[in-house]
């Protein structure tokens, strides 16, 4: 089922050799450009438009009522409801606790000369939780908790609306937004939601100055067209696992893995890094076995097979954690006896899952990580959603005359060296006369 990458004779440039999907941005830019010009152009008609066209529904109205919200977490299955709480207390003991970091001290640089530092939330921010193949209320969770905890005062969440369900988003999504406090949510996907976060839509939505969470390739889309109008995370592509396991992992599980994340999408990639040969035969077997009966079968196929799914073979493991950082894998599985040993090695990975039981959908939804990360690669220079995304550095400068006179010839040398003279001179007109 899954084709086979034999690396073990390579020593460098595992990346050409890697399997990638084939994710084309820049043709999608070109698709959601008019949509985006004209929500910006005619708003709510424009909206209501794409919804019928792309959604097949137009919701009562675009923003989601307030008694809506109340009734779909009213209704809400009660086990399912403490399942949500639970992600949602172990989200925010993360963010609080590991990713919110307090404002340090000012550092004192000499007599009267002091930089702090401070960090600032985003005032208002924009959250899309996708709704297509599967409506993924975890992103409530993933958006909202570190925004809340960065101190953001204004949220809006947008997610597409659904025939099934009156027009609304689904009702767990709408059910989760309730149950954090979020009251502005809007029944707008795609491109035109991203458009709406972008510019506003006048009697419908104030703009935002950044918009976050995971989309379709033409949320990617919209996401970078509109990059310096608005704030955004990052461009994420199809999910992507990546396991490094060796002669002691237990192929059901691996196998279990693999397909958890080909269940999100026929482009979601699967890969298997391992140096042995009996394993990666014995994960093939349990991939016939398992894929034949589960629910989403020939999406499953479609992704297991496809260019950007593999099995992968190395040397040892000393070459598996090379071709792992050069993969950069949204998720990364350490299956192996050292678990941890190897995962203190690892470099670029969006988030690293580590033994035999701490699969991906741990992650995906209640370990209290995030699952918004980066994808195709580009864990070797990005990291995933944290409260940190919410928030700016802002440095404060604070010196008095003492300490800009003891540093005065040097900053003025400085300026005439860069043949910028005003800058020296708005250091001259202070010195005592």
């Amino acid at each position: 089922m899954l084709r086979t990458v034999d690396l073990t004779g390579v020593d460098v440039d595992f990346r050409a050799h890697l399997p990638r999907a084939d994710f084309n941005v820049d043709a999608a830019v070109e698709v959601v450009r008019p949509i985006c010009e004209d929500v910006h152009a005619r708003g709510e008609t424009a909206l209501e438009e794409y919804s019928a066209k792309f959604d097949g529904v137009v919701p009562d109205s675009l923003r989601v009522p307030a008694a809506v919200l109340e009734k779909c977490a009213e209704e809400l299955d009660p086990d399912l409801a403490a399942a949500f709480a639970e992600a949602v207390r172990r989200r925010r003991q993360v963010a609080e606790e590991l990713e919110k970091d307090p404002n340090p001290s000012p550092a004192f640089l000499a007599e009267g000369a002091t930089v702090g530092l401070r960090n600032i939330p985003v005032e208002r921010v924009g959250l899309y939780v996708p709704g297509g193949l599967a409506p993924l209320a975890s992103s409530v969770i993933m958006n909202v908790v570190p925004a809340q905890v960065a101190g953001v005062s204004s949220i809006a969440v947008a997610s597409p609306p659904q025939k099934e369900f009156g027009g609304w988003p689904h009702p767990n999504i709408l059910a989760l937004c309730h149950m954090l406090g979020v009251s502005e949510v809007y029944a707008v996907g795609g491109a035109q939601a991203i458009a709406m976060f972008a510019h506003g839509v006048p009697g419908v939505c104030e703009p935002v100055s950044l918009v976050t969470g995971p989309g379709n390739i033409y949320v990617v889309a919209a996401k970078r067209l509109l990059r310096g109008v608005v704030g955004i995370d990052s461009e994420a592509g199809p999910t992507e696992i990546a396991i490094i396991a060796d002669a002691t992992a237990r192929p059901e599980f691996v196998a279990a893995d693999l397909i958890s994340q080909a269940e999100h999408d026929p482009m979601a990639a699967s890969v298997l890094i391992t140096e042995s040969a009996e394993l990666a035969e014995q994960v093939q077997v349990e991939l016939q076995a398992q894929v034949s009966v589960t629910k989403h079968a020939e999406r499953i196929r479609t992704s297991l097979g496809g260019r950007q799914s593999a099995i992968v073979l190395v040397r040892d493991e000393a070459q598996a954690i090379r071709v792992a950082d050069a993969y950069g894998a949204e998720h990364l599985e350490i299956q192996t006896a050292n678990a941890e040993a190897v995962a203190r090695r690892i470099r670029n990975a969006g988030a690293i899952f580590v033994g035999d039981y701490s699969p991906v959908s741990l992650g995906d939804y209640s370990a209290g990580s995030t699952h918004v990360l980066p994808t195709a690669g580009c864990a070797c220079h990005s990291s995933g959603l944290t409260v940190r995304s919410f928030m700016r550095t802002v440095h404060v400068i604070n010196y008095d005359e003492q300490g800009l006179m003891a540093l005065a010839d040097g900053v003025e040398r400085f300026a005439n060296a860069e043949d910028l003279p005003g800058h020296a001179a708005a250091i001259t007109v202070r010195r005592p006369r």
